[in-house]
């Protein structure tokens, strides 16, 4: 299971929301049967405008995650790394 189809769906929104596209990385790191986790990684000072007021960006990025990683047949958790 490689988590394609997570890594696309996580770039797409993301690079959706910040100025400098070119800066952002989703890194896909296999944790375990059937387990991944998405890191996600953009220029300095974007972050908050991924994680959004309250977290509510960084929580609706992680249901759509989910919803693909089920397409699948995987778990997924998103990282946001600064």
């Amino acid at each position: 299971m490689s988590g394609a189809i997570v890594e696309r769906v996580i770039r797409y929104v993301v690079t959706s929301i910040v100025d400098d596209t070119e800066a952002v990385e989703v890194t896909m790191i296999d944790q375990g049967e059937d387990r991944m986790l998405a890191e996600v990684k953009t220029a300095p000072g974007e972050m908050g405008r991924v994680i959004g007021r309250g977290g509510r960006v960084a929580r609706a990025i992680r249901t759509v995650a989910q919803a693909a990683a089920e397409e699948e047949g995987l778990t997924v958790g998103v990282e946001f790394v600064d």
